[in-house]
């Protein structure tokens, strides 16, 4: 029993420190500070809001593709890090926040988003992020209490 556990502990300790090393490891990965102002500018400038809504961001000039509809932000029941949102932005079919919007999926699965990576600098990709990640708040997941039943 103790040869085991001894074993299912190194195995347990060996996995959690194995993810951290290694060339694709995000350990050291740092962007410089963004602008607010300036990443609302990038969101209209890419015209984001064709596809996508945040709250109390509205351009008349801008067409809606009205098959799309995305909002960004809001309350979550899990942190929505930088990294997730550089992430989406640069490589949009990476990961769906939400599996049942199939509207804006194309029939193989990938994101129908236009992948902006050689129209974007750094800098706004950095600005546009530093703009998004404010608009999505963390909210405590609430326990469903239960009635307790003495026997």
């Amino acid at each position: 029993m103790k040869y085991t556990l001894f074993t299912l502990l190194i195995t347990v300790l060996l996995t959690l420190f194995s993810c951290t090393k290694g060339v694709d490891s995000p350990k050291g990965f740092s962007l410089p500070k963004g602008s607010v102002a300036a990443g609302e500018k990038v969101f209209l400038k890419f015209q984001c809001l064709a596809c996508h809504r945040v709250k109390n961001v509205e351009d008349a000039s801008i067409e809606k593709n009205e098959s799309i509809s995305i909002f960004l932000g809001g309350n979550k029941t899990e942190i929505v890090t930088y990294a997730e949102l550089v992430t989406s932005v640069i490589n949009p079919s990476h990961k769906f926040s939400n599996p049942a919007l199939t509207q804006a999926k194309t029939a193989d699965g990938q994101s129908k988003m236009k992948v902006f990576n050689d129209e974007m600098t750094v800098t706004e990709l950095i600005d546009l992020v530093t703009f998004l990640q404010p608009n999505y708040t963390l909210v405590p997941y609430r326990h469903t209490k239960y009635q307790y039943y003495p026997q």
